[in-house]
Parts: C-alpha cells; sequence; structure tokens
C-alpha cells in the first residue's frame, strides 16, 4: 500500500498601504512529503540500516533486547527493493545497531564495542572494545573517521587507527543517538530532549530543533532540510529554520532512518520489518 503525506508552502505577498509600492516576500522552501515503496519482512528486531555496494542495503538485527550479550545479532543483505540476498550475511554479534561504511569496510556498533567487516563478503575483520561504554547506538563516517554515539552516558566516540578515543561528552547530549556526518557539521539527535544539534569539529553545539520524542535516525534532505525518525512511531521534517513538522505518525517504529539519494530506509523494530518511501518535493 502507497501513501503519500504532502504539506506544500504557499507564497506570500505584502502589499504597501501606498497603491505605488508592492513588497512581494520570498516563497518559503516547501516542506518534503513522503511516499511509501515498499515494506520487508523477515527480520529480528532491525534497528539500523546502511548502504551495501550493489544498490542494496546492510540492516542490522538485535535479535531480543538492546543490551544483551547473547552471540544472536547479525546483519543482513538485502536488494534495493526489499528482498533478502542474505539472511546471516555476517553473524554472531550480541546486539547489532548503527553501521557506518569507510573504505570499503562496514562499522558495526555492539553495545560496548565496534565491529568492522569487509563489505564484499562479510568477513569479520576486527573489534573494538570502548572502555567504559554503556549503549553504543548510532555510527557515522566523518571527514575519514567512525563516530559512534553512546546513549548511556551522553558521549561520542572517535575510532582511531583501530583504538577509541572520547571525542565529546556533553550533559546536553543526554540521551544521544542518531549521528550523520555532513561536511563541516556532524548532525546529532537526543532522545532525552529530542533534540537536533549541528556539532562542529570543535565541539560546538548548536541546536537545530527540539521536541522530537525519542528521536532517532538523521538524513539530509534533497533540496534542504532534514528527516528525523522517533522510534516510538514518527518521521519528521525540520526546515533550516528549526520548524518541525510530522510526516508520519502511527504506531509503528521508526529507528535508524537512513537517506541515500532520495530514498529513505527505516527499520521496524517492533514490527521486524524494513520500510523504503521515497522523499518528494
Amino acid at each position: 500500500m502507497f501513501r503519500s503525506l504532502v504539506i506544500s508552502s504557499s507564497s506570500i505577498v505584502l502589499a504597501a498601504c501606498a497603491a505605488t509600492v508592492t513588497e512581494t516576500v520570498a516563497e518559503p522552501v516547501a516542506v518534503a512529503s513522503i511516499e511509501q515503496v515498499w515494506v520487508s519482512e523477515g527480520f529480528e528486531s532491525p534497528e539500523g540500516a546502511a548502504e551495501a555496494p550493489n544498490g542494496g542495503y546492510f540492516i542490522s538485527n538485535v535479535v531480543g533486547e538492546g543490551r544483551d550479550k547473547d552471540g544472536n545479532g547479525y546483519i543482513a543483505h538485502i536488494g534495493p527493493d526489499g528482498s533478502i540476498i542474505e539472511q546471516h550475511w555476517a553473524a554472531k554479534l550480541d546486539a547489532p545497531k548503527g553501521m557506518a561504511v569507510l573504505d570499503g569496510v562496514l562499522h558495526a556498533t555492539d553495545i560496548d564495542s565496534v565491529v568492522s567487516f569487509d563489505i564484499a563478503n562479510g568477513k569479520r575483520l576486527g573489534k573494538v572494545r570502548i572502555e567504559g561504554a554503556q549503549f553504543l547506538n548510532d555510527a557515522t563516517e566523518w571527514g575519514g573517521s567512525i563516530y559512534v554515539s553512546d546513549s548511556g552516558d551522553a558521549a561520542i566516540y572517535k575510532i582511531v587507527d583501530g583504538a577509541a578515543e572520547l571525542w565529546l561528552q556533553d550533559e546536553r547530549l543526554a540521551g544521544v543517538n542518531g549521528l550523520l556526518g555532513d561536511g563541516e557539521r556532524m548532525l546529532v539527535s537526543t532522545m532525552t530532549t529530542g533534540s537536533l544539534y549541528s556539532v562542529t569539529a570543535d565541539g560546538e553545539l548548536t541546536e537545530i530543533a527540539n521536541g522530537m520524542e525519542n528521536a532517532d535516525g538523521i538524513g539530509l534532505v534533497p533540496g534542504g532540510g532534514y528527516l528525523v525518525s522517533s522510534w516510538p512511531g514518527q518521521i519528521h521534517y525540520v526546515g533550516e529554520d528549526g520548524a518541525v513538522t510530522t510526516l508520519f505518525d502511527e504506531p509503528v517504529s521508526q529507528n535508524d532512518l537512513t537517506v541515500i539519494g532520495d530514498a529513505v530506509i527505516v527499520p521496524n523494530w517492533r514490527q521486524n520489518t524494513v520500510t523504503m518511501w521515497k522523499v518528494r518535493r
């Protein structure tokens, strides 16, 4: 079933009192819309998504609770149409969540470690344990390095030369979740205040928006603005001015939203599905 949720902008024209003077205010950028394309089934507590080499996607499967070290977690490989190419592309993880690709290597967070795999064949390459990490969540590539969020400790770690170092810790990042490298800044979402932040390389935080319950994944919208998922069941559009418009609100888990081109990939934890949307203007 297809859903189309659209909110469009309108032009505003202000006429001065004098008949000979008219001022026109520029038309604001249209709010994005999303249209559901497919829903794929057969997953087990899916949480994260990343782009695969063939135009498909990697999907992390927690298989149980997010803190359980049980060895049941795995990463699936699916095609561009959502069909499962390889269910257990990489296996014997605990609770894999966020993923990021750098130089042909897929890095996945796994509670207190970051595990790496060759994207060509799923071969496990290594593991970096982060001492003191409580709940590693999302991951992103930024400036040639991998960064991961620790939702339990308001912290972001950087992986350098096979080791982890604390990059940023701030009380404003309580419940930090989504990360997305974007040029000279990193975009960061938090669950506690439902905020979207822009962070500089020096760690300076600027809040773009807030109030999005349990904010999770972040995606850049072609033409401007952002998509932010709230895992209880919402997908929001955030304008460059910080205005938040909710595009989808149903009791369907919206986890680590990932935007690739105009495709929006969202794992649905409780439903054991993955949904693909198209973003439109």
